[in-house]
């Protein structure tokens, strides 16, 4: 979702916002004449020179002297906002109107301001100020996942290496998920307090930075208690929001979620183990979280009517604060920064500092597929999951009176044989709304033959009003129960529109979806044939039934990347120019998952009142990786996010459950392309694998600066200024920097780089190295075996050298095939161009 472009100030709730939000510093409003123009304010991102002023403070330090840091820092930035509004005023530049809403602290030097354009930048030629960026707003991004990764007999079963407790398990204990989303519904059973058998009665944390509910706010929906040992913090931030947005105090101001997102990232991340899921009367299963005895710490950033980049930004800075173990970010922006570089707006700053900390940040790719350099994702420091189809459907069939069978998609009860009926064909002659009634958006429009719709099945068109969004499957079901329909059915227009994409949706009124042209002309054929017309139709003699739409078949087709998944390859800036990045990075199920849902779903009519939901969406595919991320957390307390995120990548599979390449939607609905890693990233995750992947190719902290430091776009000032962190050394080249892959954006010639692999098991091994190149290049690894201690790291050198040239990428993968069964995998993908 994305901030309306007006502006509201809503006086009395944006007080008592920044009152509650744990971030948010007040600068005083300065009225100005009447009678000058009045410019309109807006959020502005305003990030100062330094590095962030509590980035490297630890959890143990005294709490007053915390406290005081912060005021600190609120001052300073006070001070500076002050002297930009007096030079403001001295200059006349029409009204100034601002606030300051949050001051940052841990993962960014900077503020976030509501302020006019004129002050906005009177700010950014303030010395201390970097850069200022216009707030665009953030946009939103199961019962069978954990099986199909093996997790519930393949990694929850495993006991720890050296472990004699038989209750001791793989799933997550001990471990905290930070999820910055639109809150959780805490009276959820999947996110009760469920303490082991041989646990104590008392819920954990009790001397950690969740200690006592402290960081646990409430409110509306969010009653004292709702922090219960599974959630151990809740927090919201909505200042942001507060400036610029309708909010409802009645269900807004506390970390409660009316939206049902944030109840369904969290779940499909850390929800509880085995709880039912009854959806409308019928049982789809018991869903299960990736980690299912992770704690969560629940950070709202998103509302119904929106979100703001600095919401996000502070909700990022209290988790780094928290010192979560993995965070979950299934929200984002769509538009590409405005920053030098992508790498450097505030919110990749933020996700630095975060990764700094050692918090593991999984962040979903984006909606914005096929197309290609669609990802909105794009720092070596973050994990960007693409999104996959899981290899399970729910088909429902229209049965015609002649045997012949559509199928289509609906989660509905089935219905007997009954007389079928276009609603179109039941429109008053005279209808002004004819269009909404061929759409069953309109009951009046449908009285005039009401007797002939009741108890039929009726045909809707899914034309233009669906299009431009002023028509809703929610509305069909009104017209259905208000005009007592047996059933219904929606069908493509081939006249306005074509094929459809759909998702099955939970119908109180038995129907489906048919979304193929080519499946609606069979049934139009067929209806036409049966119907007699004398002007209008007089005889309907086509029948039909609607078969059970609740049942789940399974298929071996899967992981296959869906349509809507962002592709890579990662650009560097605006201009699309192709980074030496790997993205996305790996790929988990986002397609029709079923997990935890808030009834109250204020934006999703259709799904309010239950419980749980099946919906789509790299938001998540991106909490499957951090759920995974937490279980390799648990047995790797160790491991920092960049060892988590290489174990994940080397180990991740290439073909589907068939052994066959993984497959990609293409632009044609229905189209399937053989995927590369710009779909993929380095495969789809193994969370087996994952857990003893052999080796690690792990970046330190410090050589994310060395990375930018070689970037040709950027300056060492560039990026002392953006991050407050000097340019020590730099790399020879972006490629060098020490990830689990190798992009070359435009190799020339030849090319040598490095990569250092750590063996992370317990045994000396011996690895054989082997290469296959991408087309056009021919590749060298060198040394070409070797043996590795525990512990110890091997440099390798890899040499690529253009064999013929191309504009386009070629993918390959190194193999390092080792002695005890480890097989670690580091995906190409290179750009052969000319000299």
């Amino acid at each position: 979702m994305s901030a309306l472009p007006r502006c509201f100030l809503l006086p009395m709730l944006f007080a008592a916002v920044v009152a509650s939000s744990a971030a948010a510093v007040g600068v005083t409003v300065r009225a100005r004449p009447d009678d000058e123009q009045e410019e309109k304010p807006t959020i502005y991102l305003v990030s100062v020179h330094g590095e962030p002023p509590l980035a490297s403070a630890g959890v143990g330090r005294n709490a007053t002297w915390y406290r005081a840091q912060k005021r600190r820092v609120a001052r300073i930035h006070d001070r500076l906002l002050q002297r930009a509004m007096d030079d403001d005023g001295a200059r006349g530049s029409g009204s100034c109107r601002c606030r300051k809403i949050y001051s940052f602290h841990h993962s960014v030097n900077g503020f976030a301001v509501h302020a006019t354009a004129s002050l906005a930048e009177r700010l950014r030629a303030a010395p201390e100020v970097v850069a200022v960026e216009k707030d665009v707003g953030t946009r939103l991004m199961t019962t069978y996942t954990p099986r199909l990764l093996g997790l519930p007999d393949g990694v929850w079963w495993q006991r720890h290496r050296g472990s004699t407790s038989k209750g001791e398990e793989d799933d997550g204990e001990g471990v905290v998920v930070g999820v910055v989303d639109s809150g959780v519904d805490p009276a959820h059973p999947s996110f009760a307090y469920v303490p082991r058998p041989e646990a104590a009665a008392d819920p954990p944390d009790d001397d950690g930075p969740f200690a006592g509910g402290r960081g646990c706010s409430v409110g509306p929906m969010f009653p004292p208690g709702s922090c219960n040992g599974k959630i151990v913090t809740a927090r919201y931030f909505a200042a942001g929001a507060a400036a610029v947005l309708p909010l409802d105090p009645s269900r807004d101001l506390s970390p409660f979620d009316a939206e049902g997102h944030g109840s369904h990232v969290a779940s499909v991340a850390a929800g509880n183990r085995g709880v039912p899921v009854v959806v409308g009367g019928a049982m789809y299963g018991f869903a299960s979280g990736m980690a299912p005895s992770a704690r969560l710490a629940v950070y709202k950033a998103v509302y119904p009517a929106g979100g703001t980049m600095a919401d996000l930004i502070a909700a990022i800075d209290q988790a780094t604060e928290d010192m979560v173990d993995v965070l979950v970010l299934s929200v984002g922006s769509d538009e590409r920064p405005t920053s030098k570089v992508t790498f450097l707006s505030m919110l990749d700053v933020a996700l630095l500092y975060a990764r700094r900390a050692g918090v593991f940040v999984a962040q979903a790719a984006g909606n914005r597929g096929p197309a290609e350099s669609s990802v909105v994702s794009y720092s070596p420091w973050v994990t960007t999951v693409a999104a996959a189809t899981t290899g399970r459907s729910y088909t429902s069939w229209l049965v015609l009176g002649d045997g012949r069978r559509i199928p289509g998609l609906g989660l509905s009860a089935p219905t007997f044989q009954a007389r079928l009926v276009a609603a179109k064909d039941a429109a008053a002659p005279d209808a002004t709304k004819m269009e909404r009634a061929e759409e069953c958006q309109d009951a009046e429009a449908l009285r005039w033959r009401a007797d002939m719709l009741r108890g039929s099945i009726v045909v809707c068109s899914f034309s233009r009003g669906f299009y431009n969004g002023t028509s809703t499957v929610t509305a069909i079901l009104g017209v259905a129960e208000a005009l007592g329909f047996a059933g219904f059915v929606l069908a493509a227009d081939a006249q306005h529109g074509g094929d459809f994409l759909a998702q099955p949706l939970p119908l109180a009124v038995p129907g489906l979806m048919v979304p193929r042209v080519a499946d609606a002309l069979v049934l139009w054929s067929y209806y036409a044939a049966h119907t007699v017309y004398g002007g209008t139709a007089t005889v309907f003699g086509a029948t039909a039934a609607v078969t059970e739409g609740r049942v789940a078949a399974f298929k071996d087709a899967a992981p296959v990347v869906v349509r809507y998944s962002s592709r890579g390859p990662d650009v560097t800036d605006r201009e699309s120019t192709p980074a030496d990045v790997l993205k996305p990075d790996i790929l988990a199920p986002g397609d029709q998952i079923w997990a935890a849902w808030s009834a109250l779903s204020v934006n999703e009519i259709i799904l309010s009142g239950n419980h749980f939901a099946m919906i789509s969406g790299t938001s998540m595919a991106a909490p499957h990786i951090g759920g995974v991320a937490a279980l390799i957390k648990q047995r790797h307390p160790s491991w920092g996010p960049a060892a988590v995120a290489s174990a994940l990548s080397t180990t991740a599979r290439r073909h589907d459950r068939q052994k066959r390449p993984i497959m990609s939607e293409g632009f044609e609905i229905g189209s399937l392309h053989r995927a590369t890693p710009f779909h993929y990233g380095a495969g789809f995750v193994n969370p087996a694998g994952a857990l003893d992947p052999g080796l690690v190719v792990a970046p330190e902290p410090d050589d994310y600066t060395t990375f930018l430091c070689s970037l040709p776009q950027l300056s060492p000032y560039d990026v002392q200024a953006a991050t407050g962190l000097a340019c020590q050394a730099s790399l020879v080249s972006p490629v060098d920097l020490n990830l689990p892959s190798v992009t070359v954006s435009a190799l020339r010639g030849s090319l040598s780089l490095q990569r250092r692999v750590t063996n992370v098991v317990s045994n000396a091994e011996t690895y054989l190295c082997s290469v296959l190149p991408p087309v056009g290049v021919d590749v060298t690894v060198r040394p070409g075996w070797f043996e590795v201690a525990p512990g110890e790291t091997q440099e390798l050198v890899i040499e690529f050298r253009v064999s013929r040239t191309s504009d386009a990428f070629g993918f390959g993968e190194i193999l390092l095939a080792g002695s005890l069964d480890h097989l670690v995998r580091l995906p190409l993908a290179v750009r052969p161009l000319a000299t």
